[in-house]
């Protein structure tokens, strides 16, 4: 009997190329307008019950075609061999056998080209575009192709895998940015649009309903828009939108027994992503703030104490039941014990378990929030100072490329020449930031940073990233003037 497994499917497409070597990187957010009117009902074709087609005219030019290429790389893997103990050579090694060491041997291969296939969207005109995590994992070149058909090279800002999303940015202006609506105000019932690149199928649109809200989907990503209209493979990473065209969630996975739809498709809630853009764009990375407890949903709470025999009497049947109190956490500095059950957050009705990971989802630590919650039926509330992972109420930061302010290209030949360097990145511009702060002028050319030989634009963006998170978050700048004469510059990446 063939067996059946249900899965959750990323739905990006990935195939591997049989290549042995390839050669290959302010979100002004558009606001909701006033509501369209739609056609009057008497144009309509008989029994359609909503005219999809504004919506899909709207967010199809906002949404993109995204290649993901890994080049073929040489890697050291190890493997087992069966007889390497009973033939071990006690000559060491000279009849080409190891010395008993397990049976563990290593060797290196080839790994084949692989291209990946996704979709994602426009949220602002300046070449901004959120898509899944997944989607760009990996990629030693990233190609974005529009509606039009127009391409451009992009490159990774920051990515997020516990929320799988990542933000990515390409060279363009003036594009056809979404308009972002508030996932908060999603009804479950209302049409939706899933706009994306399934199955090579570029420029696809098909259309369900909101199946559900708040839906926990393993470890990470929690609180998603469920859907029925159709996501496959390649969906990943493209919009989900309202009737209006308006996004309200990025579309991750389906689940599935086939690996292809069946009705069950998820998106993340555009209030998660908004939040998720913001901080990678502020901080460089994904701030997470902790309520600072273990549960589960009362009524599953309450069904699994039944099956042991046991009557149990919250006072309800729908909000958090708090199972475990973290050490330190912000539950516990505010009094909250084993066994309240929390039923609102800053006034915000929280059922299930889902809702509160959206809400938390949206907050940073430092953050204060009103909990309110049930001791012995008895209606309680107080309010905690939200912490991160490692027990303080601070942000992580973590500067991207643009927190500098400036453009770059990698130098020509002719400047290598001219100039007798090998390598370099030259300062094509300088608008606000912290080169023009450093007096960095536009034609310098950047050799080194940090002691790091800068030969790519991702050289320069790893060293800020990595000097950004360190004790000194300075980037020092070694390099040449379009003259030949040598510069240096120190550029802090803090405005503190």
């Amino acid at each position: 009997m063939k067996k059946v497994i249900n899965i959750a499917v990323p739905t990006s497409a990935l195939v591997a190329v049989v290549l042995s070597v390839a050669a290959l990187n302010n979100t002004n957010a558009a606001t909701s307008p006033e509501q369209a009117p739609l056609q009057a009902v008497t144009s309509l074709p008989a029994g359609q019950p909503v005219d999809l087609t504004y919506a899909a005219e709207k967010s199809l030019p906002s949404v993109v075609y995204i290649k993901n290429t890994q080049n073929s790389k040489v890697q050291t893997v190890e493997y087992s061999d069966p007889f390497e103990d009973f033939f071990s050579d006690p000559f060491g090694g000279f009849f080409g056998r190891g010395q008993g060491n397990g049976g563990r041997r290593q060797r290196q291969v080839q790994t084949p080209k692989r291209v990946g296939a996704g979709s994602g969207v426009i949220i602002s005109t300046d070449g901004y575009i959120v898509t899944n995590n997944h989607v760009v994992d990996g990629a030693d070149e990233l190609l974005v192709t529009l509606n039009d058909n127009k391409e451009y090279s992009a490159r990774i800002i920051g990515a997020d895998a516990t929320t799988d999303l990542a933000l990515i940015k390409i060279d363009a202006k003036q594009l056809p940015a979404i308009v972002i609506a508030n996932s908060d105000q999603v009804k479950v019932g209302e049409w939706v649009l899933a706009v994306g690149n399934p199955l090579g199928l570029n420029n696809t649109v098909t259309a369900g309903i909101v199946s559900a809200k708040a839906r926990t989907m393993g470890q990470g990503v929690s609180s998603m828009i469920q859907t029925d209209a159709a996501i496959n493979q390649g969906n990943s990473g493209g919009a989900l939108v309202n009737t209006r065209g308006e996004l309200i969630g990025i579309n991750a996975m389906i689940y599935s027994q086939t690996g292809s739809n069946i009705g069950y498709g998820f998106a993340i809630p555009t209030a998660i992503m908004n939040k998720v853009v913001d901080d990678i764009k502020q901080y460089g990375a994904v701030q997470r703030a902790m309520i600072g407890i273990a549960g589960s949903d009362v009524n599953v709470y309450v069904d699994s104490e039944k099956e042991k025999g046991n009557e149990v009497d919250l006072g309800t049947m729908e909000g958090i039941y708090v199972a475990e109190i973290t050490e330190g956490g912000a539950a516990e500095d505010a009094g909250i014990k084993k066994g309240d059950v929390i039923t609102h957050i800053d006034g915000q009705k929280v059922t299930k378990f889902g809702e509160l990971q959206g809400i938390m989802a949206q907050k940073r630590p430092g953050d204060k929030v009103t909990v309110t919650y049930l001791r012995n039926k008895k209606k309680q509330s107080a309010t905690l100072t939200l912490k991160n992972q490692q027990g303080t109420t601070k942000v992580v930061k973590n500067a991207d490329l643009d927190v500098l302010g400036g453009t770059f290209r990698a130098i020509t030949d002719q400047q290598k020449e001219q100039l007798n360097i090998g390598y370099g990145l030259e300062v094509m511009k300088v608008s606000g930031g912290r080169l023009k702060d450093a007096g960095v002028p536009k034609g310098f050319i950047i050799q080194r940073a940090n002691d790091e030989s800068i030969k790519s634009i991702d050289d320069l963006q790893k060293v800020v990233k990595d000097a950004s998170t360190s004790k000194e978050p300075v980037l020092y700048i070694q390099g040449i003037y379009p003259t030949g004469k040598k510069g240096y510059f120190a550029v802090p990446l803090s405005n503190e």
